[in-house]
């Protein structure tokens, strides 16, 4: 079982910035590959980004491709949500989710955060 634990979200403006972190409780991290959600009110999940456990490779929705970056510190067992020019349309809780192998193609996955909230205001 790995465990997921989001923090970095808030409230800001348009344009502004958030970096969102999750540490995995998994001893082999870097075996995961790991993506991110988000969920905005009466929407389905959507994927954002992905990054491969073994090329790290990554991946984007087409709504993000440009603003946000998805990136890892096996290190530190985290993967980070680098999320730049911020718009209204980016509010919505934000879900960490890992899987053992796969790819940054993934869209599905075995272990989910809890979520963290990001509102960002016009």
């Amino acid at each position: 079982q790995v465990q997921l634990v989001e923090s970095g979200g808030g409230l800001v403006q348009a344009g502004d910035s958030l970096r969102l972190s999750c540490t995995a409780s998994a001893r082999t991290f870097s075996s995961l590959s790991m993506g991110w959600f988000r969920q905005a009110p009466g929407k389905e999940r959507e994927f954002v980004s992905a990054i491969s456990w073994r090329t790290g490779n990554t991946a984007y929705a087409d709504s993000v491709k440009g603003r946000f970056t998805i990136s890892r510190d096996n290190a530190k067992n985290t993967v980070y949500l680098q999320m730049n020019s911020l718009k209204p349309e980016d509010t919505a809780v934000y879900y960490c989710a890992a899987r053992w192998g796969g790819s940054e193609r993934a869209r599905s996955y075995d272990f989910w955060g809890q979520g963290t909230q990001v509102t960002v205001s016009s």
